[in-house]
């Protein structure tokens, strides 16, 4: 059931969607180079919210050619940068974190440490690709000059998240005994 409640999710399309505009692929593209420390959401979501928003009126849509088949092309109406305006005028909160290796972790009374941190080893290649993602999106920014004083910003926060997840991974393997 759609509902006319803009939610967080709808303030992330209406941002990235911007002055350029954006297909759901595009979307797509956006949310996967920042996986982890963006925004998680399944694929189809980046491709139902755009049309939701452009049925209630925040974006326009238009049909652009595409290699196989036409794509949808999504731009902010006023509608759009009002709802954005409106919603800035809020004070930001902290992160909701959903944190499946703190939640492993706290298994580790229950199942014992070494299943834990056998859990947790894949976690060291995750981070790696992160970082591989970060500077490829840090060279990405650059094609878009108004935007990237903005998304370096960001990256720059994205890089703490990952070193203090390194420095937590390091600590947890140093107290139960595996590296």
């Amino acid at each position: 059931m759609s509902t006319d409640r803009l939610t967080p999710f709808s303030y992330v399309v209406l941002t990235l969607v911007g002055s350029d505009g954006a297909g759901p692929h595009d979307l797509v593209l956006m949310a996967r180079s920042g996986r982890g420390v963006y925004w998680d959401a399944a694929e189809s979501q980046w491709y139902a919210e755009p049309k939701r928003l452009h049925e209630l009126g925040y974006l326009d849509a238009r049909e652009e050619p595409g290699r196989t088949r036409a794509r949808t092309h999504y731009s902010l109406t006023a509608k759009g940068r009002k709802a954005l305006g409106d919603w800035m005028r809020e004070p930001a909160q902290f992160p909701r974190i959903q944190h499946e290796a703190v939640c492993r972790l706290l298994a580790a009374d229950l199942l014992g440490e070494a299943p834990v941190l056998e859990s947790l080893k894949g976690l060291h290649a995750d981070l790696a690709e992160l970082r591989e993602r970060l500077d490829a999106a840090d060279a990405r920014a650059e094609e878009i000059p108004r935007r990237a004083p903005y998304l370096h910003l960001n990256h720059r926060l994205a890089r703490r998240i990952v070193d203090a997840h390194e420095e937590w991974l390091a600590e947890v393997e140093r107290e139960l005994g595996g590296g």
